[in-house]
């Protein structure tokens, strides 16, 4: 399974929030990927085929649908995830017109989101049922401690959901605890951190292993030099969101939002939550235009506007 240069950088800049100074900022993105391709057009490698921006590609039958075909299909499925590049706001809008469209035929729809952990369940159920404004809910999740992107992102998806009581999870483990798993090992937490470490954690699935080993040989970093630690770290985030998504009681379907690097291949959340409980589910890969990608990569992949200007992330946050 061949890895791309943009997708080592997407990957990166997902895992880099979690390690924080251990791994270095890669700013050369969009630079290095417009150089081989048209700015406006995504190349899938695999088969040398360029697309148009805002364009939806079926993976399966290697060629475009409309977003109301999309639709139909990700209707006949229990779990649905959006990825996203954190600071891409194109990305925000299109997992709101998902949300927005889906609910609109199944009611009982639930959102999970990275964006939050679990201990902060009974917040994101105030939020959920009206109880709380903005600043409030800013303050009681510790936005700006946590994720620590900028709100305004987040704010319309947020916004929504409120407006329509649609339950909000947090999938998430501690924000704290993936760095010291990568640098010390779970067996070094203390006895309230490993609480929230699921029972199983799964570090065989060897496709995700050399996609990571790349990624861990490309960018060594002082004070993280144990690729055990720092895999373990990584997997262990990975169970416990897909623990979250396959456990939480929700009535329709779900529709999860995370970081590409999450979703694709579908060795990260996706076929984790599958084998807790065999929910059908369909992944949408969000790609900039002038990057590249793979068939592989989701069941679809959506051709978003070259990126904007980064903005709305806290000064000397990790990208």
């Amino acid at each position: 399974m061949p890895i791309t240069f943009s997708q080592k950088l997407d990957s990166m800049s997902i895992l880099k929030f979690y390690v924080h100074n251990f791994l270095s900022v890669l700013v050369l993105t969009s630079l290095f990927c417009g150089c081989a391709i048209p700015s406006k057009k995504l190349l899938l490698t695999d088969i040398k085929q360029t697309f148009p921006q805002d364009t939806i590609i079926s993976t399966k039958l290697k060629q475009q649908i409309s977003f109301e075909t999309l639709l139909a299909n990700l209707n006949s499925v229990k779990v649905i995830y959006v990825g996203e590049r954190h600071l891409d706001k194109n990305h925000h809008d299109i997992q709101l017109k998902v949300i927005k469209s889906l609910y609109e035929t199944n009611p009982g729809l639930c959102v999970g989101m990275e964006m939050f952990d679990h201990t902060y369940q009974h917040v994101l159920d105030q939020w959920a049922s009206g109880q709380l404004d903005e600043t409030e809910f800013l303050k009681k999740t510790h936005w700006y401690a946590n994720w620590r992107y900028g709100f305004d992102l987040y704010r319309n998806i947020l916004l929504f959901i409120r407006a329509n009581n649609i339950p909000l999870v947090g999938l998430n483990i501690p924000f704290h605890i993936p760095p010291k798993i990568a640098v010390g090992g779970v067996e070094n937490l203390s006895d309230d951190e490993k609480t929230h470490i699921p029972k199983t954690i799964n570090t065989n699935i060897e496709h995700h292993r050399l996609y990571m080993e790349k990624i861990f040989g490309d960018h060594r970093t002082r004070g993280l030099e144990n690729f055990d630690t720092f895999y373990e770290a990584q997997c262990v985030w990975e169970d416990t969101m897909a623990e979250a998504v396959a456990t939480y009681p929700c009535e329709g379907p779900m529709v999860v939002l995370a970081g590409n690097g999450h979703i694709i291949y579908k060795f990260g959340i996706p076929d984790r939550a599958f084998q807790l409980k065999p929910a059908p589910f369909k992944t949408i890969y969000l790609a900039p235009a002038g990057t590249t990608a793979e068939l592989d990569y989701a069941d679809y992949i959506w051709v978003t506007p070259k990126a904007r200007k980064p903005h709305g992330m806290l000064k000397n946050h990790p990208q």
